[in-house]
């Protein structure tokens, strides 16, 4: 029975080389580092395209890894065709080389620490190319390559089943927002007399995020420990779902204690206005986040679900920018932007109706979590050969 040898990567894939036109492309078939998700999230929709007549190009099970902060861990298995920007590597694989197993190898843990291991740059950290191709690996003959890729592949299956069938509960959430607070619908058609038009500073608590200076590398960590709390940036946010639970960085506790950093309590909504403005998350857990990010404290979470919906559903260009180089809005123009509150029964009647819709979102979420833990605890054991062998 043929044994598992040493090899490094370049031994079992290739860089893609291919190039592709730009105007063949367009924002769901266009990947940057800023639409690839951290923690192996997988990619979402671009807001931009490159300017230049051509990128690079990638096909149908390429793997693709975000090369800039290796960290972050910005990975995906291609599901369609299509180009990316020159900071994404495209990994081929090789003939007699399963394409989900090299998938698996590069999402490693282990890789990303190679990756960042061998990188150059501080502030910016850019994976080397002629580096990450000497990264050693396992290979086990193609059978069980397939088998281990089977394994991993049965729980990001799961995975993925949940996230979509969170995606249609939201969607039904959204459905009865519109039925309730645009159609009006259980109101006779038209808004009932009473409810009140006032800023959103005038019924919640809002307040900013803060970002301790980069310079000081001690106020930042990539793992959790007691003596961090987790930090939360705009990316974050969009690889999170309607709930967040997880980051990409920690602050130090000595950080938030001399930097004043506001701890944000579970079950606060969120709301980016820099750069991405409009991702909305309910915090899951107490965490901070950076200064592009508000949040929504109030006493009363029967409004949450409400909150949540209402700033999916605003139409954030009325507010203008205050940037003439990317989409921003100031804290100031946050707090004041309008706001239609309901009459107490209203929302206490729309809470009751739509909470087990959120319960159910916040109960897949959950268990994707374990599921990733188990993922991530079996990966590399599988990859060294610890759990199967030939």
């Amino acid at each position: 029975m043929e044994e598992w040898k040493e090899y490094k990567l370049k031994d079992i894939c290739d860089y893609g080389k291919g190039r592709t036109e730009v105007s063949s492309l367009d924002n769901s078939t266009y990947i940057s580092t800023e639409n690839m998700l951290p923690n192996r999230a997988g990619v979402t929709t671009a807001t931009t395209l490159p300017t230049g007549e051509y990128t690079q190009s990638f096909e149908i099970d390429d793997t693709l890894v975000s090369n800039i902060r290796p960290y972050f861990k910005k990975i995906w298995k291609a599901s369609f065709s299509g180009g990316c920007s020159a900071d994404i590597l495209v990994f081929k694989a090789k003939e007699n080389i399963s394409k989900d197993y090299l998938y698996y190898v590069l999402a490693d843990d282990e890789f990303f620490k190679y990756s960042m291991a061998t990188s150059k740059g501080t502030k910016m950290p850019r994976g080397d190319k002629v580096s990450i191709m000497e990264y050693p690996i396992k290979l086990p003959p193609l059978p069980t390559q397939q088998k281990i890729a089977a394994i991993l592949s049965s729980l990001d299956d799961k995975i993925e089943l949940n996230n979509k069938i969170n995606t249609n509960l939201e969607q039904q959430a959204q459905a009865l927002f519109k039925n309730w607070f645009v159609d009006f619908e259980p109101f006779g058609g038209k808004m009932p007399e009473g409810w009140k038009e006032c800023k959103a500073e005038e019924y919640f608590e809002i307040t900013i995020g803060k970002t301790p200076p980069r310079k000081e590398q001690e106020w930042f960590s990539e793992e959790k420990t007691d003596q961090t709390i987790k930090w939360v940036s705009i990316s974050d946010m969009g690889s999170c779902g309607t709930f967040i639970s997880d980051s990409s960085e920690y602050l130090t506790t000595d950080a938030v204690s001399k930097f004043n950093v506001k701890v944000v309590p579970a079950n606060t909504v969120l709301l980016s206005f820099k750069l991405t403005v409009g991702r909305i998350a309910i915090t899951d857990d107490e965490m901070c986040t950076n200064e592009a990010i508000a949040h929504f404290g109030t006493k009363d979470k029967a409004i949450n679900e409400y909150l949540y919906l209402y700033l999916k559903n605003f139409n954030y260009q009325t507010m203008g920018s205050t940037s003439s180089i990317a989409t921003a809005v100031n804290s100031k123009i946050i707090k004041a932007m309008l706001f239609i509150l309901p009459d107490e029964k209203t929302i206490n009647n729309f809470h009751q109706t739509t909470n087990s819709l959120f319960e159910k979102i916040r109960e897949h979420q959950h268990e994707n979590r374990t599921l990733s833990t188990i993922r991530d605890t079996l990966l590399p054991k599988l990859m060294n050969g610890e759990i199967i062998k030939d």
